[in-house]
């Protein structure tokens, strides 16, 4: 049986040094990795992500799918229940390592009918709805922040590499066709 590890980041900025901490820190023994590309979108489903589906592909009864939190994986109720039954009908074991979800074992199924677990049904779309509600929270409040500094002026974001003048006189140097005349740019 296969340890898969899934990770994805949601921007090219971002790394997975966090999941990879949280999934060496389980000890997942002989992992196999699937890692998205940088910037691939959690508004995807997962069910459509490449290496989401690779993995899937890739695995076989009895293998687990580990993951660093939930929402690596998935966005909202709807697309948490779609992989769970993708997981169930696959015979695949799901385990998270981080966050509110940690403790819990969404592939439980009722003993009779095989269907999801309506206690797990329901502690998976409250959960999912107060991340939602975190991650609009915490939407407002970056753009709240940004607001405020603009109006005291100040513009948000990170710092330019480059100064100004810099890439003023870059940008008409090679307007006048003269760039190789500018002395190198760094340390």
């Amino acid at each position: 049986m296969a340890n898969l590890v899934y990770k994805r980041v949601s921007t090219d900025q971002q790394s997975t040094a966090r999941q990879d901490l949280v999934l060496d820190e389980a000890g997942i023994e002989d992992p196999v990795v699937f890692e998205e590309d940088p910037g691939t979108s959690s508004r995807l489903h997962p069910l459509q992500r490449p290496k989401f589906r690779e993995l899937l592909t890739y695995a076989r009864p009895g293998d687990t799918v580990h993951i660093s939190e939930l929402f690596r994986l998935v966005r909202g109720n709807q697309h948490i229940l779609d992989v769970l039954d993708v997981l169930h009908r696959d015979r695949l074991a799901l385990r998270i390592h981080d966050g509110a979800f940690s403790a819990m074992d969404l592939t439980a199924r009722h003993p009779r009918t095989g269907e999801s677990l309506s206690t797990v049904k329901f502690m998976v779309q409250t959960l999912a709805a107060a991340g939602e509600l975190q991650r609009d929270l915490q939407r407002e409040l970056t753009y709240d922040g940004l607001r405020a500094a603009e109006a005291k002026g100040s513009k948000g974001g990170r710092r330019p590499a480059v100064a100004a003048e810099t890439t003023g006189a870059v940008r008409t140097a090679y307007d006048e066709n003269r760039v190789s005349t500018l002395a190198p740019i760094g340390p």
